[in-house]
């Protein structure tokens, strides 16, 4: 935010009187740095508490103390209730008394975000008018404790000197803080999230799960909140959510988090099934989560498949050959057990082979269709034989049919297999 926008008397007089506030508090609270960690936070929120700090430095501090109370991070645990508590009124109050002098300009640039001023409450006006300034320097604050790994020079000759990754982790809890202010619809339309997300993108894919240590909650649940968003951040959302889980949990598929994802993106695209967007940038960077659930997966076939059923008869071929990928996939993962599943996955690759005539890509389509068939015949034997007996004497799918005919059955459906899934503990729904 500009100077003069905090250069009011009135404005930099409440400024001031608060972050002295604020900051006296803080000079008398207990402090003593983690073990592990080699940053000073007490340090780092004074020095966005000085006699000459900005909104947005003060914006940032509350951020960080308001954090405090949804944080079990070592970084923040020693911070006391009535600290957050001071930094939650005390911002509520700049905003106010921002709002009074400065009404007109705020609503200008809150209109200029796409966002409606009648619809916006007014305690949420300074924080979303700070929104374009703020989220990027968060980004780059995640980005600068990160190496690149496809830059070598960076990964082996920069490692110690980059920013402790421990400022990273005080800007992720800072996001999250920005995040769960705004609300629904207007986060959507902020695409400043979207920068947010693409900073998530770059921690996972250059920062190692140890260095993240137990931090990676908060960025994940940062993650899990913009799941329900626009179309204009979703593409992010979806790989930096996938990204983080692939490096933090990618050993543990019973993990919390992957349950909490998978339903949180289910319930999503249950909703706008036909937005073809969004589907699509699901099905791209799915695959390395379903990777990580493996087995697990079977407990969530129940929503899968119906999706995955009507995305095969999409009007776009792209779609098509994605979802039929990712059903090669589960079903590769999960050796598809008994269930209504089979038959009902039969019949519609079936249809979808015979509709494929008429698409554009009917090719690939038809190729797909065929590996997944073999696929269930190789691993339900005899029962996939009776599922795909009503469709022998179809005309239309006699290549695949002799093509199905010619390979030896070979039922991996064994007690070995049954087993495995008995003691994993896995129920079907």
């Amino acid at each position: 935010m500009s100077s003069e926008s905090s250069s009011s008397s009135p404005l930099r007089d409440t400024l001031l009187r608060l972050s002295n506030s604020i900051s006296d508090s803080l000079a008398t609270t207990p402090y003593t740095p983690p073990k592990s960690s080699n940053i000073s936070v007490k340090v780092f929120l004074q020095s966005l508490l000085t006699c000459t700090n900005s909104i947005k430095d003060f914006a940032l501090a509350c951020a960080l103390l308001s954090s405090s109370t949804q944080s079990n991070s070592d970084l923040l645990s020693w911070i006391p209730n009535h600290l957050s508590s001071l930094a939650t009124t005390s911002f509520l109050e700049l905003s106010q008394i921002y709002l009074t002098i400065f009404e007109d300009r705020n609503s200008q640039k809150v209109t200029e975000l796409g966002l409606n001023c009648n619809l916006v409450p007014s305690q949420k006006r300074l924080l979303i008018e700070l929104l374009p300034e703020v989220i990027p320097f968060l980004k780059e604050r995640i980005k600068e404790s990160s190496v690149d790994k496809s830059d070598e020079c960076d990964e082996f000759s920069a490692a110690s000197a980059r920013v402790p990754v421990g400022f990273a982790i005080l800007a992720a809890y800072q996001f999250r803080w920005f995040v769960t202010q705004v609300d629904y619809p207007h986060l959507g339309k902020l695409c400043g999230w979207g920068q947010g997300m693409i900073s998530f993108m770059h921690l996972g894919k250059n920062v190692d799960a140890a260095e993240l240590g137990g931090f990676e909650d908060v960025i994940l649940d940062a993650c899990c909140q913009n799941i329900a968003s626009d179309d204009e951040i979703w593409h992010c959302v979806v790989e930096a959510s996938i990204t983080l889980m692939s490096l933090t949990h990618k050993s543990n598929p019973r993990s919390p988090w992957f349950e909490k994802m998978l339903n949180e993106m289910f319930s999503h695209l249950e909703r706008q099934p036909r937005n073809k967007e969004r589907r699509i940038a699901w099905l791209k960077s799915v695959e390395s989560l379903f990777n990580g659930v493996g087995l697990v997966l079977l407990a969530h076939f129940r929503r899968i498949f119906p999706l995955f059923f009507q995305w095969m008869h999409a009007d776009d071929d792209d779609t098509i050959i994605l979802v039929l990928k990712c059903t090669y996939e589960v079903l590769r993962l999960t050796w598809i057990r008994n269930s209504p599943y089979v038959a009902r996955s039969i019949d519609e690759l079936a249809l979808v082979y015979k509709e494929a005539a008429l698409r554009t890509a009917r090719e690939e389509i038809r190729s797909n269709i065929s590996q997944i068939l073999v696929l269930l015949q190789e691993s339900k034997g005899q029962h996939f034989n009776v599922a795909w007996d009503k469709h022998k004497s179809d005309p239309d799918l006699t290549t695949l049919s002799l093509s199905l005919s010619g390979r030896n059955n070979c039922n991996l459906d064994t007690l070995s297999s049954e087993n495995s899934l008995q003691s994993s503990g896995i129920v079907q729904t």
